[in-house]
């Protein structure tokens, strides 16, 4: 299907653009007061990811209200383990949590690689009644959690502070880490082989604690992973980008570039400038606005954007989006004075 509006597409594809696509981590979420109105009628965060009616709805609440360049779908990365058996729940105030965390070589032994068409239906049915929905408006990411941060959930049974757990089994039984990876990455493969097939236009891989790691172990405990997930899409579906973010990962861009994913996520910490050296325009740079900026009062917010671009400077390989995702008390005006000046300002990078 030929979408109306396909600049993300085409900047992913490297092809020359009239300006800066843009769209939001997060974009779908408590910052709306339409999406708190259909989540409370849904009953809970885990019932609203597993109705693909109201998935649709807040996925494309965000669109209705601002000018984006690509709706996400409305899901969680902690799908995978949850339809491993670990039994997902969400603590009020704390995060997600497991029932049944993976802390023995008999636990990693039991795990199995999740049927999309099973255990994982309600993501694929989301995906396909998303893209009915958009009716070829822009194109649908479709995402997963990456292996190491899939991982680092199912040992420590939720987030963490230091991951004493997971580093723990990492340095002390590599080779159990490895298996638990192993059957990790073929989940996630086939988890985003079936959101393509169901109709995601791109696909994203959230490696949300691979900043965690030292140099050498995020290379064999992460990016090898990750790279293995990108030549997999690759293979299947060569006419799918993707995108790989690792928080924190900014002095390893030059390493992620060669990963084989067509963009890279950058967080607000490294200057696009700096990304744009280490990854020698190799990959499409997506980010990175702080998102604390959005409490900024309109004008400041503004500003803060011209500041990215001009960090990223003329060219067509920049996604703009925020350095990680949106909070969840931003005043959606914020949002929209930061839409706009995306819009108005970044034409002049492409001339």
């Amino acid at each position: 299907m030929l979408l109306e509006n396909d600049l993300m597409l085409r900047t992913l594809r490297g092809e020359a653009t009239e300006r800066t696509p843009v769209w939001m981590m997060r974009q779908a979420g408590r910052y709306l007061p339409e999406y708190r109105a259909t989540r409370a009628e849904a009953g809970s965060f885990l019932d609203l990811c597993k109705n693909a009616e109201l998935a649709c709805e807040v996925t494309l609440q965000p669109l209705e209200r601002y000018p984006l360049d690509a709706a996400i779908l409305f899901s969680d990365i902690l799908t995978i383990p949850d339809a491993m058996g670990l039994g997902l729940y969400f603590a009020e105030g704390e995060g997600p949590k497991f029932e049944h965390p993976v802390t023995t070589k008999a636990d990693i032994d039991k795990l199995f690689v999740p049927d999309p068409t099973q255990e994982l239906q309600y993501v694929v049915n989301a995906v396909s009644t998303i893209k009915k929905g958009l009716a070829g408006r822009m194109p649908l990411i479709g995402f997963s959690g990456s292996p190491w941060t899939l991982a680092c959930y199912m040992v420590e049974g939720s987030g963490s502070k230091n991951f004493s757990r997971v580093k723990k089994m990492m340095y002390d039984t590599p080779q159990l880490m490895h298996q638990l990876l192993e059957v990790v990455t073929e989940s996630v493969i086939c988890y985003l082989q079936a959101q393509i097939d169901a109709g995601a236009d791109i696909v994203q891989v959230f490696d949300t604690w691979g900043g965690n790691l030292t140099t050498q172990d995020y290379e064999d405990f992460s990016l090898a992973y990750t790279r293995r997930i990108a030549s997999a899409i690759k293979q299947s579906h060569p006419q799918t980008p993707s995108i790989l973010f690792t928080k924190g990962a900014g002095s390893w861009l030059s390493s992620m570039a060669n990963a084989g994913y067509d963009g890279l996520g950058v967080d607000w910490t490294t200057d696009l400038s700096l990304a744009r050296e280490l990854t020698q325009d190799k990959v499409v740079l997506q980010g990175n606005l702080d998102p604390t900026a959005l409490y900024a009062n309109p004008e400041t917010i503004r500003q803060k954007v011209r500041d990215v671009l001009k960090s990223y400077g003329k060219g067509h390989k920049h996604i703009f989006n925020l350095g990680h995702g949106i909070l969840p008390d931003i005043n959606p005006e914020h949002v929209a004075a930061f839409i706009d000046e995306v819009h108005v300002s970044s034409s002049e990078y492409h001339r």
